[in-house]
Parts: C-alpha cells; sequence; structure tokens
C-alpha cells in the first residue's frame, strides 16, 4: 500500500511548495529514493539516519563534484544555466536562457524535460516547475560567487558576476554617476540605484537604444568579452571608448586596473542565451564503412589466437630468466626493449601484453632477494584450457583491469618515469570507459565501424571532461577510449574497428563468447614446410609441442600470416646443447615436413653434431679436453684464446685460468662447438629449468568510488533512512517552556537545529543560537547562516561582526528571531 508519505501528497488538496531540499526527498516515493542513491552510491556510506541527513550530505561540495561528473553534457549546460539564472528560477526563464532570443529549438524543448528530470533525480535541483533551486553547492562551483581578484573563477558559461555583486562595495556617489550616465534618473539609495541599472541591462530595448549611441570600438571591446572569459585589464587613464562603457556600467570595475563585464548585459549581448551553442542531442555514430561480419570475425579469431601465442612467447621467454623488478617496482626500460624486440612489437604493445599478463594473474614477481618477474602456477593450469577459454580469460581481466599501459614512458606529477607493470598506472575509469566503447560499437549493425574522433565526440558529450591542463594532450577519459580501441583490436575484440560476434557477446552473456569464438580459430598445424635455404615455412599456428621444439632448433625470422624460421649452426647447437641428438633431429624434420628434408639442412644437423662434444669442459679451474690433440694445438696457436689463459697439461688436455662457462663461451665464440661434462664426464645437458612465483592473486581493480548498490540493499537502506526520518519527524506534545533565563541558553534537538540553520540558509535569516566552544564556556550569539557542509555552519557572526564557521554539535539550540 502507498502511503501519502511515499506519493508525497496530503488527503486532499495540493502538497505545500518544499522549503528544503529535505522535505522534498521526504515526499519523494520509495522507488526515486532507490533511483537518487543508485545514481549517487557515495550518499550511502555509511547509510544516512534520516532525510534531513541525506540531504545534507546530497549537498557536501564532494559528492556534488561526482554527481556533476556524471551529467551529460546537456544536463550539465541546463546546471550551468541554472547557476547563473535567478535562485529560484522558473521553468520559462530557464528554457530562456537555453534558447535566447531565437525561435525555440525543437531539440531544446524536447530534451530540457529530460535534463530537468536527470538533475532533480540526482538531488542536484529541487523545487516545482515555478520554483527551481539549484543546490548551493553546486551554485557555486558552477558560478563561483568570489571574484577573480578575491581568487575565485568565472562561470563556465563565461559569464561574470551580477551588477549586484560586482557594486557590493561602490560608493553611493559612483553608483549615482553611472545611472546618471546611463540615463537613468537618481535614486536615493544605493540599493534602488542597482535595481535600475540591473533593470536596464535586462530590458531589450533600453539596452538596445543605450548601444546604439556607443562608439564602434566600444561594441569591440564587448564582443570580445561577451562569451568571456569576462574580465579585462585597463590602465590609469582609460581610452575613451573605454571610458564610455565604465562611465555607463558596461564595464565595472572589480580592482584598480581590473574589469568585468557584468552578467546582466552579457546575456543580453548573447541574445539572452548562457551558452554560445547547446548540445540537447548526442553526436550521432553514423558508420563510416562497413564489412561483411563473416570477414570481420574471422580476422578477429585470427588476432585472438595472435594474442594468445604472444602472451605464451612472453612468458615463455620469461619463465627461465625474467626481467628484474626494479626497487621503486616495475620493469626497466632496457627489459622493455628486450620484450618488445623479442615479440617483434612496439614497446606499447609489448607493456600491454606484459600488463594483461599480470592482471590475468599469469605472472608477477617472485618475492625472492633477487627479485624477478615470472609465471605464477596460474599459468600451468590456463596453458592446457582450450584456446577459446584461454582467451575469455583475457579478456575478461582486460575489461575488469584498471591498469593502463598507455601511460608507461609518461611523466607522473613528481616527474618520475612510469614503468610497466609498476605503481601509479592505475585510473579508476579505464573499465567504466572500455565497456563503454565497445557498447557503442554494439549499437552499429554488424561489420560496421565508425571514425575514431566520432565515437570520441559521443564519450566526450555522454562524459564532457573538466578543463584539463594546458599543457595535457587530451583529457583522460579520451585517452582511455583510444587505447581501448587499440587494445580491442589487439585481442580480436573487434577487427577493422567493427566489433566482432563474440566481443558483441562478451557484452550481454559473456558465458557464450567461447563458443562463439571456438569454430572460427585456426586449427594448430602439425606440420612445416621445409625450404633449400635452410628455412622453415609455418603455413598458419603451430600444435604447441611442435612449435617449442622448432623455437629451440631454429630462429624465427619473420612472423604474420606464416611464420619463418632459419636453421643456423647456433640454433642447431642450441638443440643438441639442450639434450638432442643428430639422429632425433633428423628424425623430427622428417615426421614433421610436408616436403623433402633438404640436402644442405640435412648436412648442417650433421656437421654440427659431427663437432659437438669433441671438446669437453670441466672445472679445474676449467679445463679442456680433446681426443684429437691437432685440435687443441689448432686453439693453443690461435691467438683469440689468449683470454682464456690455456696451457697443455697433456696431449688430449688443456687447463684454463677462466670459470667452465667463460671458456664454453670462449670456445663458441671462436667457432668451436664444445661441451659441458659432468665430473663423471657424461654430457652436461644444458636446460634451463622453468621458473615459477609461489601463488599469486590477480591485482584487485582500483574502484572508481563506492560500487553501485543492487536492489536488495537499495531496498533496505531506503527502509532505513525512511524509519529514522519518522523517529525524527513524529510530532510531540507541545510542551510550555518558560523562555531561557539570563544567561541560558536556547535548546533544540540536532535535527532541528540542522532543520532551522538550513532554511535560514535559503531565507538570508538570521537567528539566535546557544554555543559552547571546546574550553566549555557557554555564549549566545546571532548568526546569519551562509553554508551548512560537513557537520560545520558557516555563518556571519554579528556579535564578532565577522565570518566563523561552528561545529554543529556544539550548538545547543537555536531559535528564529521574533519580527521587529
Amino acid at each position: 500500500m502507498t502511503t501519502s508519505r511515499e506519493n508525497g501528497s496530503t488527503g486532499g488538496g495540493t502538497a505545500a511548495a518544499p522549503r528544503t531540499l529535505a522535505e522534498e526527498l521526504r515526499g519523494r516515493p520509495d522507488d526515486a529514493l532507490a533511483d537518487l542513491l543508485r545514481a549517487r552510491p557515495d550518499l550511502l556510506s555509511p547509510v544516512p539516519g534520516d532525510l534531513t541527513q541525506l540531504a545534507t550530505r546530497a549537498a557536501t561540495r564532494a559528492s556534488v563534484v561526482r554527481a556533476l561528473d556524471r551529467l551529460d553534457r546537456f544536463a550539465l549546460q541546463v546546471a550551468e544555466a541554472l547557476a547563473v539564472a535567478p535562485d529560484p528560477c522558473p521553468y520559462g526563464t530557464l528554457a530562456a536562457l537555453m534558447n535566447g532570443d531565437r525561435p525555440d529549438d525543437p531539440r531544446v524543448a524536447a530534451e530540457l524535460p529530460r535534463a530537468v528530470a536527470t538533475l532533480r533525480e540526482t538531488a542536484l535541483v529541487w523545487g516545482g516547475e515555478d520554483r527551481l533551486r539549484l543546490v548551493r553547492t553546486a551554485r557555486e562551483l558552477l558560478a563561483p560567487s568570489t571574484l577573480p581578484s578575491r581568487g575565485g573563477t568565472s562561470s563556465p558559461t563565461g559569464l561574470g558576476p551580477a551588477v549586484a555583486e560586482v557594486t557590493a562595495g561602490m560608493s553611493p556617489g559612483r553608483l549615482q554617476e553611472i545611472i546618471a550616465a546611463a540615463g537613468l534618473p537618481a535614486t536615493h539609495d544605493p540599493v534602488t540605484a542597482v535595481a535600475a541599472l540591473t533593470a536596464l541591462f535586462e530590458d531589450r530595448e533600453r539596452m538596445a537604444a543605450l548601444l546604439s549611441g556607443a562608439p564602434a570600438e566600444s561594441l569591440a571591446v564587448l564582443g570580445k568579452l561577451q562569451w568571456g572569459p569576462p574580465y579585462g585589464t585597463v590602465t590609469a587613464t582609460p581610452a575613451p571608448h573605454l571610458r564610455w562603457l565604465l562611465d555607463r556600467g558596461l564595464l565595472l570595475t572589480v580592482t584598480p586596473g581590473s574589469v568585468v563585464l557584468p552578467r546582466e548585459a552579457a546575456l543580453h549581448l548573447r541574445a539572452g542565451r548562457a551558452h554560445r551553442t547547446t548540445e540537447p542531442v548526442a553526436p550521432g555514430l553514423a558508420p563510416v564503412t562497413e564489412h561483411s561480419p563473416q570477414v570481420v570475425d574471422a580476422a578477429a579469431a585470427g588476432q585472438a589466437f595472435t594474442a594468445l601465442t604472444t602472451v605464451e612467447e612472453l612468458l615463455a621467454d620469461w619463465e627461465t630468466a625474467g626481467p628484474l623488478v626494479l626497487r621503486a617496482g616495475g620493469l626497466s626500460v632496457r627489459d622493455l626493449k628486450r620484450a618488445a624486440t623479442r615479440l617483434d612489437t612496439t614497446e606499447t604493445a609489448a607493456a600491454f601484453w606484459a600488463e594483461l599478463a599480470y592482471a590475468a594473474g599469469l605472472l608477477a614477481s617472485d618475492g625472492d632477494v633477487d627479485e624477478r618477474y615470472a609465471p605464477t602456477p596460474a599459468y600451468d593450469d590456463w596453458l592446457p584450457l582450450p584456446a577459446e577459454l584461454r582467451w575469455q580469460r583475457l579478456v575478461t581481466a582486460w575489461l575488469a583491469m584498471t591498469r593502463t599501459p598507455g601511460l608507461t614512458g609518461e611523466k607522473d606529477a613528481k616527474g618520475r618515469t612510469l614503468s610497466a607493470l609498476g605503481p601509479d598506472l592505475d585510473r579508476s575509469p579505464a573499465p567504466e570507459v572500455r565497456r563503454r566503447v565497445l557498447t557503442l560499437l554494439a549499437e552499429l549493425p554488424a561489420g560496421a565501424s565508425v571514425a575514431e574522433e566520432t565515437l570520441l565526440a559521443r564519450l566526450r558529450w555522454e562524459r564532457p571532461p573538466r578543463p584539463a591542463a594546458p599543457d595535457a594532450p587530451e583529457d583522460t577519459r579520451s585517452r582511455l577510449a583510444r587505447w581501448a580501441l587499440a587494445e580491442a583490436e589487439l585481442l580480436g575484440v573487434t577487427n577493422r574497428g567493427a566489433l566482432s560476434a563474440p566481443g558483441r557477446a562478451l557484452l550481454d552473456t559473456p558465458g557464450k563468447a567461447p563458443g562463439l569464438l571456438a569454430p572460427l580459430l585456426p586449427e594448430p598445424l602439425d606440420h612445416v614446410l621445409l625450404q633449400a635455404d635452410l628455412t622453415a615455412v609455418a603455413p598458419g599456428p603451430l600444435r604447441r609441442p611442435l612449435a617449442q621444439t622448432l623455437a629451440v632448433l631454429a630462429d624465427v625470422e619473420s612472423k604474420g600470416g606464416a611464420t619463418v624460421y632459419r636453421f643456423t649452426p647456433d640454433s642447431v647447437r642450441r638443440a643438441l646443447d639442450a639434450g638432442r641428438t643428430a639422429a632425433d633431429l633428423h628424425a623430427f624434420l622428417t615426421a614433421h615436413s610436408r616436403t623433402p628434408v633438404p640436402q644442405p639442412l640435412a648436412y648442417l644437423v650433421d656437421d654440427v653434431a659431427r663437432r659437438h662434444g669433441r671438446l669437453r669442459v670441466g672445472a679445474a679451474s676449467s679445463y679442456l679436453r680433446c681426443d684429437d690433440e691437432a685440435v687443441l694445438g689448432e686453439i693453443l696457436a690461435d691467438r683469440r684464446s689468449a683470454p682464456l689463459r690455456l696451457r697443455r697439461l697433456a696431449g688430449t688436455v688443456l687447463a684454463a685460468q677462466v670459470a667452465p662457462d667463460a671458456l664454453l663461451e670462449g670456445l663458441r665464440a671462436m667457432g668451436y662447438a664444445p661441451a659441458a661434462e659432468s665430473a663423471e664426464g657424461d654430457v652436461v645437458v644444458s636446460r634451463a629449468d622453468a621458473h615459477r612465483t609461489p601463488p599469486r592473486t590477480a591485482p584487485a581493480p582500483v574502484p572508481d568510488g563506492p560500487p553501485v548498490p543492487d536492489s536488495t540493499l537499495l531496498g533496505a537502506a531506503v527502509r532505513a533512512v525512511r524509519a529514522g526520518d519518522l523517529a525524527a519527524t513524529a510530532e510531540r506534545k507541545p510542551v510550555a517552556a518558560p523562555a531561557p533565563a539570563d544567561g541560558g541558553l536556547p535548546r533544540t534537538t540536532s535535527a532541528d537545529t540542522l532543520a532551522t540553520v538550513q532554511a535560514a540558509v535559503l531565507t538570508g535569516a538570521a537567528v539566535w543560537i546557544g554555543y559552547v566552544n571546546a574550553e566549555g564556556a557557554a555564549s549566545q550569539r546571532v548568526i546569519a547562516p551562509i553554508r551548512v557542509e560537513g557537520g560545520f555552519v558557516t555563518a556571519y557572526d554579528h556579535t564578532a561582526d565577522e565570518v566563523r564557521t561552528y561545529p554543529l554539535h556544539r550548538i545547543t539550540g537555536v531559535a528564529e528571531l521574533a519580527d521587529s
């Protein structure tokens, strides 16, 4: 059953207009309160005790800034117009500020109710259609009341302060001079003089008549200031055309040498418009190119497979000799370049693959004394999975991660270079931007793509960026969107700028994405094509055992649709060092080649194998032995062996003064193929052990504010707020209490104190409070509240004749002043 409290009406007749935001929230139905808490989840931390507390929290600066940041461009433009409009503002006045004197734009007329409803739903605007009120904090943010000369800024609309604000400290004589020069009759006090000047600027006909007599130079000055910024400078002896403006109040002095175009005059010059251009409708996403969906899906699947092999290749390289972790965290520039070379890609892309593996929990630091990056045990569980499931894990981690590899190499606020896998790469909006980019692409027909700038323009309309620093290349969300588009192409989520079928499924039904990808993936091959120029061509992706063995036996020469491997003496020796024999290599090549093994390749294998192991290196410091004394004599006679400091111990044995590994490297550099041997004289197989980190969990994304509450939490929160508000506002029996004695303090409840002070802020009335300071001294004060925020009231203290801030919990009570 819906109660009168829920539907905001009394039993009969129309409900009275709310005096405060708390009163309006009290009249909202439960589902509207739930929508407010869903749109502004920061209001739930913790759950407000009642609706007065909810309204107070909704008006705090941090919460209002967050709410404004989530408005679309037109809703923000409406809020900016309300910030420079009279308070309260009738709906018709707001519509006039959006349209100006030109004929009503049907798009503005259609979208203005939606924008006002959005502002009302998010508790940024309250009041009836004839008395729209923007919350005070939003007004201060969007139209600062402080003049720039006093530390403030102008409105985002480019409008300056009103006449009444600029002339607040002006002498009465100067005001009379201005209205006389403007052709207005003299008045008896500054208040009526300001009102007369304001009425002149707001009257279209009289203002046009005044400007018709202005010098052309004066009109040019006004034209430069009318769209902002509205401030300028003048010399001690202004030029005649500036003097004409100053005399008539069209330019008002802020400080010596600084002037401002008052808001009312600027609105006349703008034909009543608050903005140069209004944008009631989001930019369209007309496709620029359309491809066959089948072609897009097939090409995207091929790129998805490439993404898997790239991650495997990177982690396979780092499982034996992973890069060191920098002292400050992250990957060194040199190691990033090595990874890029190994993957045959750019450093930016290499940083992305490393960050992706890290976000998916496949890569971490091992935590040893010489801390290195290495695959985690989860990597061993990920490798055997079908390709489509491995891809799903990568893209799921990508969608949720707040790490932004695109920042790698840039400077932070302290001038330090940001490194891949290092700190300070998290950007909280990144997951939301990635998902929104894919959602916009999903709105296009299958296979269609849109220009990048068109997509970015849409994103900027949906979330207008804050003014960036002068040296900033672009706003953060646009940069995140550009990176998201590039990364989606690398992962095969998109191709040719169009969203693939598995990519669409990721947004709505993630569980179906692997099934859509699986039939599109290329089937791994079990063969290569050997060629007479000592190369092997893999016409497609290879099965993992074949690819792993071939990577040891040959070097990758080029990648692409087909991978080209080259056999060299060093690569063959590498396979022999790993424990393979010449017979093993011949059998392997014969079994996996669709073409006969070329004679040059067979000769290369036999030649390297014949020389491999004839020389044996052991530990003396080290020694070298060979059954062929002539070979040892040849080595001794070679000048390149001098650094090894060799000497003959016997006909078949040489001793060296360097370690065995240095002796091995030296002999290989001389063109020999030595083999290490154990103390028992057996050949030592030099196969590096795979290194793993201890079990690690994937890094948690850094949240962008509190999470959006679910329906269950929202329902419980609304019930709790309603219950607390009922207890706070329940009618009580009137108690006849004597007025406080001399020196006594007024006594009211905390809720009544807060409500009375908030009402005084809105009406500008003065109130009488009892106050106990930190030392326990009690006093009575007459104050005019200016702002209530964060548990404090800022007010002009008539007793002390200054502006002070009082903690609300130290106010014992509050009472309205009796009418005199």
